[in-house]
């Protein structure tokens, strides 16, 4: 058997694997995840993605390792804007947390199945036209551009939204309590719940981001293997992440622009390759994890600035 053969079989049994223990032991029904046992589940997926990248370490050498390891930050940063969208859509449609695990199971299956989808089409893509990539680097300049000066603080409903508005005009809908059913029966007939609803956001959602993220794999490396094991190990711990950081959101308000920066350098990582400029792949990690871990720092220091500032403020009154 091929080094590439092993890789990949290696990697598919640890998905499967994570999978079953996924459903069988982290997706009880009707089971509220506490912060402690999200953060246990994250620590559990990390590890599954380190250890992976160790293995690549060994079979290959560094360079392989580290190009996953950049891949693999850069998608789990962008996860994290996945994450606020998610907030919104459980808080507009006033899911139980309850049924928030087993919703967000399935969002992120689908996640998974548009990323190979995407990926296969963009490996395509890159090795018929290798022009795209400069594409790809075009468009994420232009959307770390516009996420950098997106306006945070509006705060979107879902029921203002296409989605919504269309499921209710074409689709036999109900706003019932759904007691963990996607479908339930009224008079004879069917009708979607809310999380269904919810699962439908939550596809289109992921496809979106799909179109953001896939470029920016390309932009740290082209191998077939680590875009696609980065970006599935990475969205893995979506869920986990989601019930550690779903009462943080409003804390990490310079988060999108630390993302959008990084999008903005790796897309100008394309580009100066093209005049025989090459960024190494260690620069790459360190101005993801310098982007990312800045932005948060500097959150966290600015509302803390904030809030003696309102305590003072508070006091004279």
């Amino acid at each position: 058997m091929s080094r590439e053969f092993v890789s990949y079989l290696i990697f598919i049994i640890a998905l499967i694997a994570s999978f079953i223990l996924d459903l069988c032991v982290f997706s009880k029904k009707d089971q509220v995840v506490s912060i402690k046992s999200a953060t246990y589940q994250y620590l559990f997926w990390v590890s599954i993605s380190l250890a992976y990248c160790g293995f690549l370490w060994v079979e290959y050498n560094s360079r392989v390792s580290l190009e996953f390891l950049s891949a693999y930050f850069m998608e789990m940063s962008l996860s994290i804007d996945n994450i606020f969208v998610f907030v919104m859509i459980f808080s507009s449609l006033q899911i139980d947390s309850k049924n928030t695990g087993r919703v967000l199971m399935v969002g992120v299956v689908l996640a998974i199945l548009f990323r190979i989808i995407f990926i296969a089409i963009g490996i395509v893509l890159v090795q018929k036209f290798h022009f795209i990539l400069y594409v790809f680097g075009g468009f994420l300049i232009f959307t770390g551009v516009k996420m950098f000066f997106e306006n945070q603080e509006e705060e979107n409903d879902v029921r203002d939204g296409r989605i919504y508005k269309f499921i209710r005009r074409y689709m036999r809908y109900t706003d019932s309590e759904p007691h963990g059913r996607y479908v339930i029966n009224k008079n004879g007939k069917s009708f979607f719940t809310k999380l269904a609803l919810a699962i439908f956001i939550i596809g289109v959602t992921d496809i979106l981001f799909a179109l953001d993220s896939i470029p920016a794999v390309f932009a740290i490396t082209t191998d077939n293997l680590i875009v696609f094991s980065s970006n599935i190990f990475a969205v893995l711990g979506l869920r986990a992440l989601f019930f550690i950081l779903q009462k943080a959101a409003d804390k990490f308000d310079f988060l999108q622009q630390g993302i959008a920066v990084v999008l903005i350098l790796v897309g100008a990582k394309m580009f100066l390759e093209l005049i025989n400029i090459h960024i190494p792949v260690w620069a790459s990690l360190v101005s993801i994890v310098v982007c990312i871990g800045g932005s948060i720092v500097y959150s966290l220091h600015h509302n803390r600035i904030h809030s003696k500032f309102d305590h003072k403020h508070d006091a004279r009154k």
